[in-house]
């Protein structure tokens, strides 16, 4: 499961920022060409996060699509699954873009612990 990979090293971002602090919530931008599986993600998190600042953070998960160009029918489309064809014209001359980002959007600190930061 690559969420472990993913998850460890936004544990580590998170450390590396929190200082301390208590997180209670952490968004995270994931592309649909990780093709994450949701629940995976959220486990590969609480067991990144254990002994951590993160430790029982919850996390949203956005799901950022990939941006679908067709070459023989010129249409343009986000899609969140990966796209083959074009949802237009069926062509399969498609080019792709974006879907991969992996970003540590925001983090929320628990309230109680931002006095002692």
């Amino acid at each position: 499961m690559h969420e472990y990979g993913m998850c460890d090293g936004i544990v580590d971002a998170i450390q590396r920022r929190a200082a301390g602090r208590r997180v209670a919530r952490v968004k995270v931008r994931v592309g649909v060409m990780h093709r994450i599986v949701e629940e995976a993600f959220q486990q590969a998190f609480a067991h990144a996060a254990e002994g951590t600042e993160a430790n029982n953070a919850a996390v949203d998960i956005v799901i950022v699509p990939v941006k679908v160009a067709c070459r023989s029918c010129g249409a343009t489309f986000d899609s969140e699954d990966l796209a083959i064809a074009c949802a237009s014209c069926s062509g399969l001359d498609i080019d792709l873009a974006g879907g991969d980002e992996l970003i540590l959007e925001s983090i929320e600190y628990d309230p109680a612990s931002s006095d002692r930061a």
